[in-house]
């Protein structure tokens, strides 16, 4: 996570409705972290060899560079248009959109992007431009999707791992920038479930795993008010699947935070199924914080 002052939030733009409000998502986060705006376009028409230019009798405005200059001028003055006095910068870099955006990562402070394109499948409910730059990206990555909820808190998801307790410091420094409560999340299920066919134990109490669980979720979250003066901290443990839970968790949230992989999710993914399934049914923007490789 790139922690240098002069580090600008970045944002992803293909001059799709996605990307434009990924563009004012951004520029409302660059304000409240106090930092510039790069709004870039990766330019993937150049690895294919094809004339970018116009021809020479083409009417004024075309040539595919050109049309790429235009969706960046028109990102820039949405950014604009939306935080006055913003330090807003626009750029076209010759590449494929997530590879371009992955390329930015080490040296911003967020990755912001649309949960969708132009050039994605209608069938998709994200993008795979938005699973790659989450999967890959150096820093925290902001997926705009969903409902605009200024008045709900933030929500974190918890797990008890290194990635969920990353997840934890940046959705705080976000509640805090916010001004708005953090409200940390934790699913669980009976001992010994694994899937939905799975056979549950005969004999349980659930108030005691209920209570087991809660006094793991705070100790997971111990010390994160101590770090974070002037948070204000609540948390649940719920029962049920963790996708469907942080779902539902999602419709009275302004922000769903996740950590890029957390427990039992399957080895070798780089980004866990849990954070997949929250970026495909989250009610709100969704910020994917992943362990630094």
């Amino acid at each position: 996570m790139n922690s240098a002052d002069s580090a600008a939030v970045v944002v992803g733009v293909d001059g799709s409705e996605p990307s434009l409000r990924a563009v004012r998502l951004a520029a409302a986060e660059a304000v409240r972290r106090h930092r510039p705006l790069r709004v870039v376009h990766g330019f993937a028409w150049a690895l294919l060899h094809v004339p970018v230019s116009p021809a020479p009798d083409a009417p004024p405005g075309a040539g595919l560079r050109q049309r790429a200059q235009e969706l960046v001028r028109a990102a820039v003055a949405e950014a604009e248009a939306t935080a006055p006095g913003l330090t807003v910068s626009g750029e076209i870099i010759d590449g494929e959109a997530s590879a371009v955006l992955v390329g930015e990562s080490p040296t911003a402070a967020l990755v912001v992007l649309g949960d969708r394109g132009l050039g994605g499948f209608s069938t998709l409910v994200v993008g795979s431009v938005a699973v790659q730059v989450c999967a890959y990206a150096d820093c925290p990555v902001l997926v705009a999707r969903g409902d605009q909820r200024p008045d709900e808190p933030v929500v974190v998801a918890m797990d008890g791992s290194a990635a969920s307790r990353l997840a934890a410091e940046f959705a705080a420094e976000t509640a805090l920038t916010r001004g708005v409560p953090l409200r940390a999340v934790h699913a669980y299920r009976h001992p010994g479930s694994s899937g939905p066919g799975d056979m549950q134990p005969l004999v349980y109490d659930e108030a005691q795993l209920h209570g087991e669980q809660e006094r793991m979720l705070t100790g997971w979250l111990d010390g994160l008010t101590d770090r974070h003066p002037g948070l204000r901290l609540t948390w649940r443990a719920t029962h049920g699947r963790a996708g469907a839970v942080l779902a539902e968790a999602s419709s009275t949230a302004q922000l769903m935070v996740v950590g890029g992989q957390g427990r039992g999710e399957v080895t070798g993914l780089l980004l866990g199924s849990v954070s997949q399934s929250v970026l495909h049914h989250s009610r709100c923007p969704v910020a994917v914080v992943r362990w630094p490789r």
